[in-house]
């Protein structure tokens, strides 16, 4: 039920451990508190988290009216669909890749979300099923691709920011996570997984570095804590990242959104 969603964005990575769930999860809340009205969306199938990060008590579940369409639970201000609302916390995805996918169109499509001015789709790694169902079954106004600066990472990135072009899927940016670590003792700034690998990626596609966001204990905590750093911390310096990072976003959307051709007028 997507019919009064205005902008869908997916956030991906080529690869898991960078930190996506937990981008995509602060990104909300900044896209939010910049005064946009925001659902989330929790693609990632077989390890869904976005409940435990919004802090959603174990057992919550969501309500369905008619016995065919779901309810969004509302966690932060977000309106939210996972499917860690539906099965336990020990519960094993133990689907195909169709199966999976097949999931995630009913989440997406049978899910009341109402009015909304963003549907932030926060994507499992990868470039598989899931990522290419997102593609056919909803119109997709652009995607986020989260990275580390190593080389590795910054490879699957590449991977993931080739698929989205393939299936015509703009790409807003690049966010590039735990980019530096400043020891607590010392001040001293250390670059652990390197740097300037995000920036060398958005310049080779044509894309910008939307953002970096530091290696800091405190993002990981705060979702662990179920009270994300931009909920937790709203004046605090990351997330003033993560706004930072909302407002380039818009900032793309809208031109996107303006980027129709010429106007031709009449006389």
């Amino acid at each position: 039920m997507l019919d009064q969603v205005k902008t869908i964005i997916a956030v991906a990575s080529g690869k898991g451990g960078v930190g996506k769930s937990t981008t995509a999860v602060n990104l909300a809340l900044a896209l939010q508190a910049e005064g946009s009205s925001v659902g989330l969306l929790d693609a990632d199938i077989y390890g869904p988290s976005i409940s435990m990060m919004l802090g959603v008590p174990e057992g919550t579940r969501p309500e369905s009216p008619d016995g065919k369409s779901f309810m969004p639970i509302s966690a932060q201000g977000l309106k939210t669909m996972s499917m860690g609302y539906l099965v336990t916390a020990n519960t094993p995805m133990a689907w195909r890749g169709p199966m999976a996918a097949g999931a995630l169109q009913q989440i997406l499509e049978q899910t009341r979300w109402g009015a909304l001015d963003i549907l932030v789709v926060d994507m499992p790694p990868g470039t598989g099923d899931i990522q290419l169902t997102l593609g056919q079954k909803a119109e997709v106004n652009g995607a986020v691709i989260v990275t580390t600066p190593q080389d590795i990472a910054l490879l699957d990135a590449r991977k993931g920011i080739e698929m989205f072009t393939k299936v015509k899927i703009p790409v807003l940016g690049i966010v590039e996570n735990m980019a530096v670590h400043t020891c607590s003792n010392c001040g001293h700034e250390d670059s652990i997984f390197g740097a300037g690998g995000g920036q060398a990626v958005a310049r080779e596609y044509g894309t910008q570095l939307l953002g970096s966001l530091p290696l800091d204990r405190s993002i990981r905590e705060r979702v662990d804590q179920g009270q994300p750093s931009v909920a937790a911390e709203p004046e605090g310096a990351i997330a003033q990242r993560y706004r930072e990072i909302a407002l380039k976003i818009l900032d793309q959307l809208a031109i996107l959104g303006s980027d129709s051709g010429p106007e031709i007028v009449f006389e």
